[in-house]
């Protein structure tokens, strides 16, 4: 079984189209998307329009919700936009999507870990910033994830661990944005390092799964245009870039 795993769009339609293309000529068998869809200053509508149609296995990410929270003076620039551009359908089939979802009982679809959907899953922080997690910290935080392999999101940073017990975690990275910095529960910043759209193909043979992570151009300068033209600086960067800012 081939399945190209999706996450974080955040709204960037070029990436997501750019992505669907290339997925076209790699055989697989099932497209899922992680979450984190369309908040940011893009095209949050266009983008869950194209989504919705498509129908794929799709759960909700920390984006969602905070935006179906419905109160714009406690939400952050992205998912403050988002909300205004949404139409009530579209925030229906947000608060329809479940936290997270299992494939055929093999496979689970998480958006940050099957406890929360903001657990760095791969990642861990500190006061000293963000590095890769270490083995023994991803198998505690996979104790309740119940799948040979766990597809989470989140972090934007595409990366994989087979743990001891033969389960293989694998986050795809971001389609629509490359770097992002945040302070919560420490000051850190997440870089990809170029602009490329990300997504993984995970793939099983003789009951064991393997990633492939694939980097897809698109029109990033366009995308950063719109964002500049919305007063959101920082994502221009990060879109033509793949790294954070001054102030981003």
């Amino acid at each position: 079984m081939r399945i190209a795993a999706l996450s974080d769009i955040h709204g960037n339609l070029a990436a997501l189209d750019a992505v669907l293309e290339d997925i076209q000529a790699q055989g697989v068998d099932l497209i899922v998307n992680l979450g984190d869809i369309a908040s940011g200053p893009l095209q949050p509508r266009e983008t869950v329009d194209r989504l919705m149609a498509l129908n794929l296995p799709t759960i909700r990410g920390n984006h969602e919700r905070q935006v179906l929270a419905g109160d714009p003076s406690r939400m952050g620039a992205s998912d403050q936009y988002a909300f205004e551009q949404l139409r009530p359908d579209q925030l229906a089939w947000f608060a329809s999507l479940p936290v997270l979802r299992y494939i055929d009982d093999d496979v689970l679809l998480v958006h940050g870990s099957a406890q929360h959907d903001q657990t760095y899953f791969l990642e861990s922080l500190s006061e000293k910033g963000c590095r890769a997690a270490t083995h023994d910290e991803v198998l505690y935080r996979a104790e309740d994830a119940d799948a040979k392999l766990v597809l989470c999101g989140h972090t934007h940073m595409p990366r994989a661990m087979k743990l001891v017990d033969g389960r293989c975690i694998v986050n795809p990275g971001s389609v629509g944005l490359q770097a992002y910095s945040d302070a919560y529960p420490f000051a850190h910043s997440i870089e990809t390092g170029s602009p490329h759209a990300r997504y993984a193909i995970v793939t099983e043979q003789a009951g064991e799964w393997s990633a492939e992570f694939r980097a897809v151009e698109y029109a990033w300068d366009d995308a950063a245009a719109i964002a500049e033209q919305r007063g959101r600086p920082d994502w221009a960067v990060a879109l033509r870039t793949g790294k954070v800012g001054q102030g981003g």
